[in-house]
Protein backbone atom coordinates (compact mmCIF):
# COMPACT_ATOMS: atom_id res chain seq x y z
CA UNK A 1 0.00 0.00 0.00
CA UNK A 2 1.21 3.04 -0.88
CA UNK A 3 1.65 6.43 1.19
CA UNK A 4 -0.86 8.57 -0.80
CA UNK A 5 -3.30 5.33 -1.01
CA UNK A 6 -2.97 5.45 3.23
CA UNK A 7 -3.57 8.78 3.28
CA UNK A 8 -6.46 8.88 1.34
CA UNK A 9 -7.81 5.86 3.12
CA UNK A 10 -7.53 7.99 6.16
CA UNK A 11 -8.97 11.20 5.12
CA UNK A 12 -12.11 9.52 3.72
CA UNK A 13 -12.51 6.96 6.01
CA UNK A 14 -12.68 9.96 8.81
CA UNK A 15 -15.20 11.16 7.05
CA UNK A 16 -17.40 8.54 6.36
CA UNK A 17 -17.51 8.24 10.11
CA UNK A 18 -18.74 11.87 10.31
CA UNK A 19 -22.27 11.40 9.58
CA UNK A 20 -22.77 8.03 11.70
CA UNK A 21 -21.74 9.35 14.31
CA UNK A 22 -24.19 11.28 14.62
CA UNK A 23 -26.26 8.73 14.36
CA UNK A 24 -24.76 6.01 17.04
CA UNK A 25 -23.11 8.37 19.66
CA UNK A 26 -26.28 10.10 20.61
CA UNK A 27 -28.57 6.54 20.73
CA UNK A 28 -27.12 5.59 24.49
CA UNK A 29 -28.70 9.40 25.14
CA UNK A 30 -32.44 8.48 23.94
CA UNK A 31 -33.74 7.87 27.32
CA UNK A 32 -32.00 10.91 28.86
CA UNK A 33 -33.50 13.14 25.76
CA UNK A 34 -37.02 11.86 26.44
CA UNK A 35 -37.06 12.44 30.07
CA UNK A 36 -35.14 15.84 29.53
CA UNK A 37 -38.33 16.92 26.95
CA UNK A 38 -41.06 14.27 28.89
CA UNK A 39 -41.57 12.62 26.08
CA UNK A 40 -41.42 8.63 24.52
CA UNK A 41 -38.44 6.99 23.16
CA UNK A 42 -41.04 6.45 19.75
CA UNK A 43 -40.52 10.31 19.43
CA UNK A 44 -37.18 10.92 19.99
CA UNK A 45 -36.72 7.76 17.07
CA UNK A 46 -38.36 10.63 14.99
CA UNK A 47 -34.89 12.57 15.40
CA UNK A 48 -33.14 9.20 13.49
CA UNK A 49 -35.54 9.42 10.89
CA UNK A 50 -35.32 12.61 10.28
CA UNK A 51 -31.55 12.62 9.69
CA UNK A 52 -31.97 9.50 7.53
CA UNK A 53 -34.32 11.58 5.35
CA UNK A 54 -31.92 14.44 5.22
CA UNK A 55 -28.88 11.55 4.11
CA UNK A 56 -31.48 10.88 1.18
CA UNK A 57 -32.47 14.21 0.07
CA UNK A 58 -28.55 15.70 0.51
CA UNK A 59 -27.29 13.27 -1.43
CA UNK A 60 -29.27 14.51 -4.57
CA UNK A 61 -28.07 17.48 -3.98
CA UNK A 62 -24.22 17.20 -3.41
CA UNK A 63 -24.25 14.89 -5.92
CA UNK A 64 -24.99 16.92 -9.53
CA UNK A 65 -22.90 19.72 -7.59
CA UNK A 66 -19.96 17.85 -7.12
CA UNK A 67 -19.72 16.49 -10.42
CA UNK A 68 -19.96 20.31 -11.83
CA UNK A 69 -17.71 22.25 -9.52
CA UNK A 70 -15.52 19.55 -7.69
CA UNK A 71 -15.52 17.18 -4.83
CA UNK A 72 -13.73 19.69 -2.45
CA UNK A 73 -15.74 22.75 -1.84
CA UNK A 74 -19.38 20.49 -1.28
CA UNK A 75 -17.32 18.86 1.41
CA UNK A 76 -16.42 22.09 3.41
CA UNK A 77 -19.74 23.36 2.88
CA UNK A 78 -21.51 20.08 4.34
CA UNK A 79 -19.07 20.36 7.33
CA UNK A 80 -19.51 23.47 8.37
CA UNK A 81 -23.74 22.89 8.30
CA UNK A 82 -23.09 20.00 10.32
CA UNK A 83 -20.66 22.42 12.91
CA UNK A 84 -23.13 25.06 12.99
CA UNK A 85 -26.66 22.72 12.76
CA UNK A 86 -24.59 20.38 15.77
CA UNK A 87 -24.60 23.64 17.93
CA UNK A 88 -27.75 24.12 17.60
CA UNK A 89 -29.10 20.68 18.24
CA UNK A 90 -27.09 21.44 22.16
CA UNK A 91 -28.95 23.89 22.53
CA UNK A 92 -32.48 22.62 21.62
CA UNK A 93 -35.41 24.30 23.57
CA UNK A 94 -37.80 21.14 22.80
CA UNK A 95 -38.12 17.58 20.94
CA UNK A 96 -39.76 19.91 17.71
CA UNK A 97 -36.80 22.01 17.39
CA UNK A 98 -34.43 18.89 18.08
CA UNK A 99 -35.95 16.82 15.55
CA UNK A 100 -35.60 19.68 12.87
CA UNK A 101 -32.09 20.50 14.09
CA UNK A 102 -31.38 16.75 13.20
CA UNK A 103 -32.76 17.41 9.45
CA UNK A 104 -29.98 20.31 8.96
CA UNK A 105 -27.34 18.44 10.78
CA UNK A 106 -28.22 15.06 8.29
CA UNK A 107 -27.85 17.84 5.52
CA UNK A 108 -24.92 18.41 6.45
CA UNK A 109 -23.33 15.42 7.16
CA UNK A 110 -24.36 13.66 4.14
CA UNK A 111 -21.89 15.44 2.07
CA UNK A 112 -18.86 13.29 3.12
CA UNK A 113 -20.62 10.30 2.89
CA UNK A 114 -21.47 10.44 -1.09
CA UNK A 115 -18.58 12.77 -2.43
CA UNK A 116 -16.59 9.86 -0.70
CA UNK A 117 -18.21 7.55 -2.86
CA UNK A 118 -17.08 9.71 -5.98
CA UNK A 119 -13.88 10.52 -4.91
CA UNK A 120 -13.08 6.41 -4.76
CA UNK A 121 -14.63 6.18 -8.49
CA UNK A 122 -12.65 9.07 -9.60
CA UNK A 123 -9.71 7.73 -8.55
CA UNK A 124 -9.58 3.79 -8.75
CA UNK A 125 -11.91 0.76 -10.56
CA UNK A 126 -12.04 -2.75 -10.39
CA UNK A 127 -10.60 -4.79 -7.08
CA UNK A 128 -8.31 -1.63 -6.22
CA UNK A 129 -11.76 0.76 -5.87
CA UNK A 130 -13.53 -2.65 -4.03
CA UNK A 131 -10.51 -2.14 -1.42
CA UNK A 132 -10.34 1.78 -0.76
CA UNK A 133 -14.22 1.88 -0.80
CA UNK A 134 -13.58 -0.95 2.10
CA UNK A 135 -10.87 0.55 3.88
CA UNK A 136 -13.21 4.06 3.69
CA UNK A 137 -15.32 2.47 5.06
CA UNK A 138 -13.59 1.23 8.05
CA UNK A 139 -14.66 4.72 9.34
CA UNK A 140 -18.29 3.60 8.74
CA UNK A 141 -17.68 0.58 10.70
CA UNK A 142 -15.89 1.81 13.70
CA UNK A 143 -18.35 4.15 14.39
CA UNK A 144 -20.48 2.09 16.10
CA UNK A 145 -17.84 0.80 17.81
CA UNK A 146 -16.40 3.55 19.17
CA UNK A 147 -19.01 6.77 19.32
CA UNK A 148 -21.65 4.81 21.45
CA UNK A 149 -19.62 3.76 23.84
CA UNK A 150 -18.27 7.51 23.46
CA UNK A 151 -21.72 8.72 23.69
CA UNK A 152 -22.18 6.14 26.78
CA UNK A 153 -19.53 7.92 28.87
CA UNK A 154 -20.51 11.27 27.99
CA UNK A 155 -23.89 10.64 29.42
CA UNK A 156 -22.26 8.72 33.03
CA UNK A 157 -20.28 12.20 33.58
CA UNK A 158 -22.14 14.72 32.35
CA UNK A 159 -25.41 15.86 30.31
CA UNK A 160 -27.31 14.58 26.59
CA UNK A 161 -26.01 17.99 25.50
CA UNK A 162 -22.34 17.09 26.18
CA UNK A 163 -22.71 14.78 22.76
CA UNK A 164 -23.18 17.08 20.24
CA UNK A 165 -20.45 19.27 22.11
CA UNK A 166 -18.56 16.00 21.06
CA UNK A 167 -19.69 16.26 17.62
CA UNK A 168 -18.90 20.39 16.82
CA UNK A 169 -15.58 19.01 17.99
CA UNK A 170 -15.51 16.28 15.43
CA UNK A 171 -16.98 18.52 12.61
CA UNK A 172 -14.63 20.98 13.64
CA UNK A 173 -11.13 18.79 13.27
CA UNK A 174 -12.65 17.26 9.64
CA UNK A 175 -13.03 20.90 8.65
CA UNK A 176 -9.33 21.02 9.33
CA UNK A 177 -8.38 17.54 7.83
CA UNK A 178 -10.24 18.51 4.67
CA UNK A 179 -8.62 21.66 3.65
CA UNK A 180 -5.45 20.43 4.57
CA UNK A 181 -5.28 17.14 3.33
CA UNK A 182 -7.80 15.94 0.52
CA UNK A 183 -6.65 16.71 -2.69
CA UNK A 184 -9.19 17.84 -5.43
CA UNK A 185 -10.15 14.09 -7.22
CA UNK A 186 -11.92 15.59 -10.01
CA UNK A 187 -9.98 18.40 -12.51
CA UNK A 188 -12.37 21.07 -14.51
CA UNK A 189 -11.96 19.30 -17.65
CA UNK A 190 -13.90 16.25 -16.57
CA UNK A 191 -16.61 18.64 -14.60
CA UNK A 192 -20.05 18.63 -15.91
CA UNK A 193 -22.06 21.48 -16.22
CA UNK A 194 -25.17 21.53 -14.12
CA UNK A 195 -28.64 22.23 -14.84
CA UNK A 196 -32.28 20.96 -13.64
CA UNK A 197 -32.77 19.70 -17.26
CA UNK A 198 -29.46 17.63 -17.82
CA UNK A 199 -30.38 16.48 -13.73
CA UNK A 200 -33.68 15.06 -14.48
CA UNK A 201 -32.83 13.45 -17.56
CA UNK A 202 -29.23 11.58 -15.74
CA UNK A 203 -31.80 10.49 -12.82
CA UNK A 204 -34.01 9.23 -15.39
CA UNK A 205 -31.02 7.04 -17.14
CA UNK A 206 -29.89 5.62 -14.11
CA UNK A 207 -33.43 4.94 -12.52
CA UNK A 208 -34.37 3.39 -15.83
CA UNK A 209 -31.06 0.71 -15.82
CA UNK A 210 -32.28 -2.35 -14.42
CA UNK A 211 -28.32 -2.59 -13.75
CA UNK A 212 -28.23 0.43 -11.21
CA UNK A 213 -31.34 -0.18 -9.82
CA UNK A 214 -31.07 -4.00 -8.62
CA UNK A 215 -27.30 -3.24 -7.88
CA UNK A 216 -28.49 0.12 -5.81
CA UNK A 217 -31.45 -1.76 -4.15
CA UNK A 218 -29.67 -4.87 -3.18
CA UNK A 219 -27.07 -2.68 -0.86
CA UNK A 220 -30.28 -0.25 0.17
CA UNK A 221 -32.55 -2.92 1.69
CA UNK A 222 -29.67 -4.50 3.50
CA UNK A 223 -29.01 -0.92 4.85
CA UNK A 224 -32.38 -1.15 5.82
CA UNK A 225 -32.09 -3.66 8.10
CA UNK A 226 -28.83 -2.46 9.61
CA UNK A 227 -30.08 1.07 10.23
CA UNK A 228 -33.95 -0.37 11.85
CA UNK A 229 -31.28 -2.17 14.40
CA UNK A 230 -29.95 1.44 15.07
CA UNK A 231 -32.93 3.20 15.38
CA UNK A 232 -34.78 0.04 16.93
CA UNK A 233 -31.83 -0.92 19.50
CA UNK A 234 -31.87 1.40 22.29
CA UNK A 235 -35.09 0.58 22.88
CA UNK A 236 -34.83 -3.44 22.93
CA UNK A 237 -31.74 -3.94 24.93
CA UNK A 238 -32.23 -0.86 27.51
CA UNK A 239 -35.84 -0.12 27.41
CA UNK A 240 -37.15 -4.05 26.97
CA UNK A 241 -34.20 -5.47 28.69
CA UNK A 242 -32.70 -3.33 31.17
CA UNK A 243 -29.67 -2.66 29.97
CA UNK A 244 -27.51 0.60 31.14
CA UNK A 245 -26.19 3.22 28.53
CA UNK A 246 -22.19 1.72 29.19
CA UNK A 247 -24.11 -1.94 28.97
CA UNK A 248 -25.71 -0.76 25.54
CA UNK A 249 -22.72 0.64 24.26
CA UNK A 250 -20.58 -2.05 24.68
CA UNK A 251 -23.62 -4.68 23.00
CA UNK A 252 -23.42 -2.16 20.33
CA UNK A 253 -20.21 -2.04 20.02
CA UNK A 254 -19.69 -5.88 20.00
CA UNK A 255 -22.12 -6.33 17.29
CA UNK A 256 -20.22 -3.59 15.25
CA UNK A 257 -17.45 -6.06 14.82
CA UNK A 258 -19.22 -8.44 12.84
CA UNK A 259 -19.65 -5.58 9.80
CA UNK A 260 -16.42 -4.42 9.92
CA UNK A 261 -14.45 -8.06 9.50
CA UNK A 262 -16.88 -8.54 6.43
CA UNK A 263 -16.06 -5.03 5.54
CA UNK A 264 -11.51 -5.54 5.69
CA UNK A 265 -11.89 -8.87 3.89
CA UNK A 266 -13.86 -7.85 0.66
CA UNK A 267 -11.09 -6.79 -1.19
CA UNK A 268 -9.55 -10.10 -1.24
CA UNK A 269 -12.58 -12.21 -1.11
CA UNK A 270 -13.56 -10.24 -4.26
CA UNK A 271 -10.24 -11.03 -5.69
CA UNK A 272 -10.26 -14.71 -4.78
CA UNK A 273 -14.05 -15.31 -5.91
CA UNK A 274 -15.26 -12.43 -7.67
CA UNK A 275 -18.02 -9.99 -6.71
CA UNK A 276 -20.92 -12.11 -7.46
CA UNK A 277 -20.21 -15.46 -5.68
CA UNK A 278 -19.59 -12.86 -3.02
CA UNK A 279 -22.63 -11.29 -2.49
CA UNK A 280 -24.24 -14.44 -3.10
CA UNK A 281 -22.90 -16.04 -0.23
CA UNK A 282 -23.23 -13.41 2.36
CA UNK A 283 -27.05 -12.57 1.60
CA UNK A 284 -28.00 -16.51 2.32
CA UNK A 285 -26.24 -15.93 5.52
CA UNK A 286 -27.72 -12.57 5.88
CA UNK A 287 -31.56 -13.99 4.93
CA UNK A 288 -31.34 -16.91 7.00
CA UNK A 289 -30.18 -15.39 9.94
CA UNK A 290 -32.30 -12.34 9.57
CA UNK A 291 -35.38 -14.74 9.40
CA UNK A 292 -34.11 -17.10 12.38
CA UNK A 293 -33.70 -13.74 14.20
CA UNK A 294 -37.43 -12.79 13.32
CA UNK A 295 -38.62 -16.96 14.67
CA UNK A 296 -36.42 -16.92 17.67
CA UNK A 297 -36.80 -13.34 19.30
CA UNK A 298 -40.12 -11.87 17.34
CA UNK A 299 -41.92 -15.08 17.95
CA UNK A 300 -40.79 -16.62 21.04
CA UNK A 301 -39.40 -13.83 22.97
CA UNK A 302 -35.49 -14.61 23.60
CA UNK A 303 -33.63 -12.79 26.10
CA UNK A 304 -30.88 -10.39 25.88
CA UNK A 305 -27.86 -12.40 24.90
CA UNK A 306 -29.76 -14.72 22.91
CA UNK A 307 -31.35 -11.35 20.85
CA UNK A 308 -27.86 -10.08 20.79
CA UNK A 309 -25.99 -13.16 19.53
CA UNK A 310 -28.61 -13.58 16.81
CA UNK A 311 -28.38 -9.87 15.89
CA UNK A 312 -24.12 -10.46 15.47
CA UNK A 313 -24.97 -13.05 13.01
CA UNK A 314 -27.90 -11.02 10.88
CA UNK A 315 -24.99 -8.41 10.55
CA UNK A 316 -22.15 -10.67 9.96
CA UNK A 317 -22.70 -10.52 5.83
CA UNK A 318 -23.66 -6.74 5.53
CA UNK A 319 -19.85 -5.95 5.22
CA UNK A 320 -19.72 -8.17 2.65
CA UNK A 321 -22.59 -7.00 1.15
CA UNK A 322 -22.86 -3.55 0.90
CA UNK A 323 -19.89 -1.99 -0.58
CA UNK A 324 -19.28 -4.76 -3.17
CA UNK A 325 -23.35 -4.27 -4.52
CA UNK A 326 -22.44 -0.21 -4.52
CA UNK A 327 -19.29 -0.31 -6.65
CA UNK A 328 -21.33 -3.02 -8.98
CA UNK A 329 -24.19 -0.48 -9.69
CA UNK A 330 -21.39 2.25 -10.39
CA UNK A 331 -19.62 0.53 -12.48
CA UNK A 332 -21.13 1.52 -16.29
CA UNK A 333 -21.54 5.44 -15.23
CA UNK A 334 -18.10 6.90 -14.61
CA UNK A 335 -18.90 9.54 -16.52
CA UNK A 336 -21.35 10.59 -13.92
CA UNK A 337 -20.00 8.95 -10.63
CA UNK A 338 -21.07 11.86 -8.68
CA UNK A 339 -24.76 11.83 -9.87
CA UNK A 340 -24.75 8.02 -9.65
CA UNK A 341 -23.48 7.81 -5.93
CA UNK A 342 -25.87 10.80 -5.20
CA UNK A 343 -29.10 9.16 -6.22
CA UNK A 344 -27.83 5.65 -4.67
CA UNK A 345 -26.97 6.79 -1.62
CA UNK A 346 -30.60 8.60 -1.67
CA UNK A 347 -32.10 5.77 -2.60
CA UNK A 348 -30.83 3.58 0.22
CA UNK A 349 -31.15 6.11 2.99
CA UNK A 350 -34.70 6.91 1.79
CA UNK A 351 -35.37 2.91 1.99
CA UNK A 352 -33.47 3.27 5.18
CA UNK A 353 -35.55 5.80 6.52
CA UNK A 354 -39.22 4.11 5.96
CA UNK A 355 -38.00 1.22 7.49
CA UNK A 356 -36.70 3.04 10.66
CA UNK A 357 -40.46 5.03 10.58
CA UNK A 358 -41.65 1.68 10.31
CA UNK A 359 -39.81 0.58 13.44
CA UNK A 360 -40.84 3.82 15.44
CA UNK A 361 -44.48 3.45 14.12
CA UNK A 362 -45.16 -0.09 14.85
CA UNK A 363 -43.87 0.32 18.36
CA UNK A 364 -46.22 -2.34 20.53
CA UNK A 365 -43.81 -3.07 23.67
CA UNK A 366 -41.99 -5.74 22.31
CA UNK A 367 -38.79 -6.72 19.80
CA UNK A 368 -41.28 -7.59 16.71
CA UNK A 369 -41.34 -4.05 15.15
CA UNK A 370 -37.33 -4.38 14.85
CA UNK A 371 -36.95 -8.17 13.60
CA UNK A 372 -39.79 -8.23 11.66
CA UNK A 373 -38.55 -5.09 9.45
CA UNK A 374 -34.82 -6.20 9.90
CA UNK A 375 -36.29 -9.43 7.96
CA UNK A 376 -38.40 -7.98 5.87
CA UNK A 377 -35.28 -5.76 4.23
CA UNK A 378 -33.20 -9.21 4.21
CA UNK A 379 -35.97 -10.90 1.49
CA UNK A 380 -36.22 -7.70 -0.10
CA UNK A 381 -32.39 -7.84 -0.45
CA UNK A 382 -32.23 -10.83 -1.29
CA UNK A 383 -34.93 -10.49 -4.20
CA UNK A 384 -32.97 -7.55 -5.81
CA UNK A 385 -29.72 -9.94 -6.05
CA UNK A 386 -31.93 -12.58 -7.96
CA UNK A 387 -33.45 -9.76 -10.23
CA UNK A 388 -29.42 -8.26 -10.63
CA UNK A 389 -28.03 -12.23 -11.48
CA UNK A 390 -30.87 -12.69 -13.98
CA UNK A 391 -30.03 -8.97 -15.91
CA UNK A 392 -26.60 -9.72 -15.46
CA UNK A 393 -26.73 -13.24 -17.23
CA UNK A 394 -28.83 -12.00 -20.12
CA UNK A 395 -26.68 -8.84 -20.58
CA UNK A 396 -23.32 -11.53 -20.78
CA UNK A 397 -25.37 -13.61 -23.19
CA UNK A 398 -26.27 -10.41 -24.97
CA UNK A 399 -22.19 -8.73 -25.45
CA UNK A 400 -19.84 -11.94 -24.76
CA UNK A 401 -16.12 -11.55 -24.11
Amino acid sequence: MSAEFARRAVVLGLLTAVAPSAIDMYLPAFGAIAAHFQTTDAEVQLSLVTFFAALAIGQILYGPVSDAIGRKRPILFGLALFVASSIGCAFAPNIETLIALRFLQGLGGCAGTVVTVAVVRDLYSGGEAARMLSLTLLGLSLSPILAPIAGGALIAVGTWQWIFGALVAIGVLMLGFVALFLQESLPPARRNKVSVGSSLLAFARLLSSGWFMTATMTAGFTQAALLSYVGGSSFVFMTLHGASPLLYSAIFASNAVAIIGGAQFNGFLIRRFGSKALISVALMVFLAAALALYLVVGLFGAGLWTTVALIFVTLAGMGLIMPTATMLGLEPFGAMAGTAAALGGALQFTTSALATFLVSALADGTARPLVGVMAASAIAAGLSWLAFLKLSTRVAATNPA
